[in-house]
């Protein structure tokens, strides 16, 4: 059965969370901190964690750092803080989303079941673009020969783009064949991947085109 753990230290947040997975059939476990939560995840496999940034003994950053380096667990973050500096530190940390609150339940749960049932893959051959290569089946990117580090959502996005180069792909097209939906997304969303994306890439940024009024599209 899944199991999500939800980390937040306000248990009313918490006790609304659990409800809301519980109705969705998920198992829920609670933690108040960081601190009880690394060590809920050592000790459970978790199908994902939702965070909350600020808390006390060890913040949700610190917390998220130190779940990736035991296990590669789908994170959500939780914050009251919407600056893009903050969703930008969040996501080069691995978090596979970033939730504001005050959120609608509803609409988590809907960014939750997105990341669980994500694992997709976009061709199953490695593509080559000159010294940039991507494997999608081991969802790995290369530059020259070197890896690149990239987070969960910037490898499906790449992928998606890169299976469907040299088409203009509009940002609400994005969010719904890679966040696979609509209603819930946010611009916003495609455009901090795609500026975190094109940093990652060195030298291949530029396949990444700005296709004006509309999106993004990925030229060979």
């Amino acid at each position: 059965m899944t199991r999500i753990l939800i980390v937040d230290d306000e248990e009313n947040i918490r006790e609304v969370v659990r409800e809301y997975c519980e109705l969705n059939g998920w198992m829920a476990d609670e933690a108040p901190d960081g601190m009880d939560a690394l060590e809920m995840v050592k000790n459970t496999d978790y199908d994902c964690v939702i965070l909350d940034v600020m808390m006390p003994r060890l913040d949700g950053f610190s917390t998220c750092r130190e779940i990736k380096k035991l296990k590669q667990i789908p994170v959500i973050m939780l914050s009251a803080r919407q600056e893009e500096y903050d969703k930008l530190f969040g996501f080069e940390l691995g978090v596979d989303d970033y939730v504001v609150k005050p959120f609608s339940p509803k609409e988590l749960m809907a960014r939750v079941k997105v990341v669980l049932e994500r694992g997709r893959h976009t061709g199953n051959s490695v593509m080559k673009f000159g010294g940039l290569e991507i494997d999608a089946l081991g969802r790995t990117v290369s530059v020259n020969g070197e890896k690149v580090q990239l987070t969960p959502k910037e490898i499906d996005l790449l992928l998606y783009m890169a299976a469907h180069r040299n088409i203009a792909l509009s940002r609400e097209t994005l969010l719904e064949e890679v966040w696979n939906y609509d209603y819930f997304g946010d611009d916003r969303t495609v455009d901090t991947h795609i500026k975190m994306l094109r940093r990652n890439l060195g030298e291949y940024r530029d396949c990444i085109v700005t296709v004006r009024g509309m999106g993004y599209k990925f030229e060979a």
